[in-house]
């Protein structure tokens, strides 16, 4: 993690020199762990020039432990906090990200400052994994393959939602799955995951995706809900795997019995496109063709009204960066015109959304490579009837 941290700064440290920028503030907790090793309530000050600084509230003594670079203390006193931003009047901070109250404080407590926002820098370094990463993300994907696999035997007609939740979950902490799934847009939550079926899968809502779910309460809308699974229904089955901090996006199709014709040719259709999209992940490729690309198949299929959400509330996206957050960049979406980087991670889930039938499709995590996407959720992508 040491070895990390350094190449870690080194590239961010490199963009401020570029921005003419004299460092950047960080306040973020998982921005703070990307460039520390340790999550903790705590500030890290990056010169453009020289040692970063990590300034622990608490807990000091685990950052000691944790993290990998040199300089830690103590957060200072009031009093003592601009003497360690002497000289220093451009300083870059996360506004994407950044409380209105946070940027005050700084701001009082460095009048001479100008602060300007790096967020594209620090989004752009981050979606980018190294080889450790990568190392990491593909056990994860591993790992979230094998508690889907246990699936089948899991599901039963007549189950709610809500148990079939659970006893995934439960597989899926017990083999080590950290479940807490970390999202950097305002206003988007979620807890690990969605089990859906049959309409109440359809049901819109405020996640900024294809599949919400009923969920449980209006306070939680989303996710999986006390409704009845039924025969030949869609069961869609959609879950983050988070190990070492790392998240890996997976989705699943079940049915109790056997699928409608309809639902079972929106199915290949979602696969199809998953395919085509996958195949072109490579450096140089735009996003926002590649979406472009995938909205044209589901027209020629006759399938645009429902895709990638019900009719009215459709998303205009067909994948999203994965890594410690479940939001990261590349976007494969409509204005997201930025060319692909080798080692990206990518999560393709091209989906439909019949408002009687329910939704259907299928979601894979791929690393943007020279020869195009490599799968790392390695389960076989089937359609699967109990």
């Amino acid at each position: 993690m040491k070895e990390e941290c350094q190449a870690r700064i080194a590239c961010l440290q490199e963009r401020l020199q570029q921005a003419e920028l004299d460092g950047a503030f960080i306040l973020y907790p998982i921005d703070i762990y990307y460039y520390s090793a340790t999550r903790q309530n705590a500030a890290l000050w990056v010169p453009t020039q020289g040692d970063p600084m990590l300034m622990v509230r608490k807990s000091l003594a685990r950052a000691e432990q944790e993290s990998g670079l040199d300089q830690l203390r103590p957060f200072p006193r009031s009093k003592d906090f601009a003497s360690l931003f002497d000289g220093n009047k451009k300083i870059g901070m996360t506004f994407d990200v950044l409380p209105v109250d946070q940027y005050n404080f700084y701001q009082k407590m460095l009048p001479q400052a100008e602060f300007v926002d790096i967020s594209m820098i620090n989004r752009e370094l981050r979606s980018v994994k190294s080889d450790w990463e990568l190392e990491r993300m593909r056990h994860g994907g591993v790992q979230l393959s094998r508690a889907f696999a246990t699936i089948a035997d899991l599901l039963k007609p007549g189950m709610r939602e809500i148990d079939l939740a659970a006893e995934f979950e439960s597989v899926l902490r017990k083999i080590g799955g950290e479940g807490l799934v970390r999202m950097r847009a305002f206003n988007q939550e979620m807890f690990m995951g969605l089990v859906v079926s049959g309409r109440s899968g359809s049901k819109g809502g405020f996640f900024d995706g294809a599949v919400t779910g009923q969920g449980m309460s209006n306070a939680v809308p989303f996710g999986a809900s006390t409704k009845t699974i039924e025969p030949g229904q869609p069961v869609l089955i959609d879950y983050a795997g988070v190990f070492d901090g790392y998240i890996v996006d997976m989705t699943r199709m079940f049915v109790c019995g056997e699928l409608d014709a309809q639902l079972q040719n929106a199915f290949d259709v979602s696969c199809r496109i998953q395919d085509c999209v996958a195949a072109e992940l490579k450096p140089g490729a735009i996003c926002s063709e590649l979406f472009e690309r995938s909205l044209k198949m589901a027209e020629e299929a006759g399938l645009d009204g429902c895709y990638m959400g019900p009719p009215g509330e459709q998303a205009r996206f067909v994948g999203h960066g994965v890594g410690l957050e479940l939001d990261e960049f590349p976007v494969l979406a409509q204005g997201f015109d930025m060319p692909l980087i080798a080692g990206q991670t990518i999560a393709i889930e091209p989906k439909f959304v019949f408002p009687k039938q329910g939704p259907i499709g299928i979601e894979n995590t791929y690393v943007v490579t020279q020869q195009g996407g490599e799968k790392i959720s390695v389960l076989s992508d089937a359609l699967i009837s109990v």
